[in-house]
């Protein structure tokens, strides 16, 4: 079973997340923060993933911590959901269009954390009353950091901000969801190292 189940608790936040890699896009998500749920949702149901996503926060503050907190959770369940990574195809990428937008995602599960992010410029600063669109950036580093994998996120063009967002929610999804299949032609490790 690829599942990984974490629980990270501090003064400001409480998480819990469930992730089973080998699911079939169940998803029951609850942060507070309602854009922050959808682009949780599109990520389990386009990868295939089984998520279960429960945090409580100060967003009486705002909402910075409680997106924070589980975004490290989530990378955490990730990493460990994907155990030695055997059999892995490791590699994989996704373009997915939202309308007027294009995002372009490129995964590399190799146990070291990089981010390279792009978005068109003058992206609205708020979608909804509570997700500042310069989190998104900060979700894929703390998610990345986390699950120990290399991430180039690109979106050259697109002008309406849930777009933007969204389409990068949902080629990371599909990015993932080939990257962590089996692949029937590997075996062991997918690394001349022996280790990922």
């Amino acid at each position: 079973m690829r599942t990984g189940r974490v629980e990270r608790g501090t003064k400001e936040t409480q998480v819990v997340v469930e992730v089973d890699l080998d699911g079939t896009g169940r998803v029951d998500v609850a942060t507070g923060v309602g854009f922050f749920d959808h682009m949780l949702t599109q990520l389990g149901k386009h990868g295939s993933f089984d998520l279960t996503v429960k945090t409580s926060g100060d967003l009486h503050i705002d909402s910075h911590h409680t997106i924070e907190d589980t975004a490290i959770a989530l990378g955490q369940a990730f990493r460990e959901a994907l155990g030695d990574k055997s059999g892995i195809r490791r590699f994989a990428d996704a373009s997915v269009p939202l309308d007027e937008t294009l995002a372009q995602v490129t995964v590399d599960l190799s146990g070291r954390p990089y981010l390279v992010h792009t978005e068109p410029e003058g992206i609205a600063p708020m979608i909804g009353p509570d997700y500042d669109t310069t989190m998104t950036r900060h979700i894929f580093e703390a998610f990345v950091f986390n699950a120990a994998i290399c991430l180039h996120v690109h979106v050259p063009y697109g002008r309406n901000a849930h777009h933007i967002v969204e389409a990068q929610f949902k080629a990371l999804a599909r990015a993932l969801r080939d990257a962590v299949a089996h692949d029937p032609r590997a075996h062991g490790i997918p690394s001349t190292k022996g280790m990922l």
